[in-house]
């Protein structure tokens, strides 16, 4: 494993890291998600994230029970949760306010059964609520030390540069991280979310980075049925045949050069130097062993042109 910085933070953590989104607490048991946390841990990772909706905070709770039943030692790990999305029809259960904020970290903490987030992330920018209310409320929080470091996830170039602005003019903690979907299919962060997060010294710990599956290789072939993109609605906007024209060229490419799909889909995004970490998902140590493998992998000119050539293709 290899391990970044968090933009310019002193913060470490590993380029590949295990997410729970539509997994822990929902598609993968307590004992699935146990061995998969464990070989991802003894592959060297130490970045787990989380979010309180997913699986409206059962996720979180099956990571707290088994970091605690493997006997994790807290410090080696990098744990993060999220706040935005509505977790009850209570009016303000939700949001981006002082109130929900404040709440919410308390719920989370609860559930993760530990004192601190490594990183704490604004699940999606609130129009209803000034930015400058946030930027103090995170900062409130890693007064306390309930926060490590404060972020954004799915926040615009003009939204972060917000952010960063409040924070410079309160002297408060400015955001330190960027989680947006970021993948071979989804290059919409390029032009101006990556720039921005390089210019402020942001890290970027992209979800998504293998498209739901689609760049795995396994929808090469069609969808099976009890298969993600078989059951959700996630995958909808790209299960296209142009998309999956490329993932099949691109799959060629990764086996020429002695890589999996998966593994080629991730170390093409970690060539980038504004990345962080890719958060993966797994519902199988045998997914977590062969992901890993991307650390570290360089990858050469001209299967960086290959790539290039498949995803401008139009036809």
């Amino acid at each position: 494993m290899e391990y970044r910085r968090l933009g310019q933070a002193g913060l470490k953590v590993s380029e590949i890291g295990l997410g729970a989104w539509l997994t822990f607490g929902d598609a993968v048991d307590r004992e699935t998600a146990q061995v998969c946390i464990k070989a991802a841990v003894e592959s060297g990772v130490n970045f787990l994230d989380n979010a309180d909706v997913y699986a409206n905070g059962e996720a979180e709770r099956v990571m707290g029970e088994v970091i605690r039943n493997l006997g994790l030692r807290r410090q080696d790990l990098v744990i993060s949760s999220k706040v935005f999305w509505p977790m009850s029809d209570g009016v303000n259960d939700r949001g981006l306010s002082r109130k929900h904020i404040i709440e919410s970290v308390e719920s989370s903490l609860r559930r993760l059964g530990t004192e601190y987030l490594d990183l704490y992330f604004c699940h999606r920018y609130d129009p209803e609520t000034p930015v400058e209310e946030v930027v103090r409320a995170m900062d409130d929080l890693v007064h306390q030390g309930k926060v490590l470091y404060w972020g954004t996830s799915v926040w615009s170039a003009a939204q972060i540069e917000a952010a960063v602005g409040a924070a410079r003019a309160f002297r408060a903690y400015p955001p330190q991280v960027e989680q947006p979907r970021y993948n071979m299919l989804d290059r919409h962060v390029e032009p101006e979310i990556l720039p921005t997060c390089a210019k402020y010294g942001i890290g970027v710990t992209v979800f998504s980075p293998l498209a739901q599956g689609l760049l795995t290789g396994k929808y090469n072939d069609g969808v099976p049925a009890d298969s993600r993109g078989g059951r959700s609605n996630w995958l909808k906007g790209d299960l296209t045949e142009a998309n999956v024209a490329k993932a099949r060229r691109l799959t060629a490419a990764a086996q020429s050069a002695g890589l999996t799909m998966s593994q080629l889909a991730l170390a093409w995004i970690l060539r980038r130097p504004e990345i962080s970490a890719v958060v993966t998902g797994a519902t199988r140590p045998a997914h977590v062993e062969s992901n890993v493998q991307a650390a570290g992998v360089r990858l050469p000119d001209d299967l960086l042109a290959e790539i290039t050539r498949i995803l401008e293709d139009e036809e």
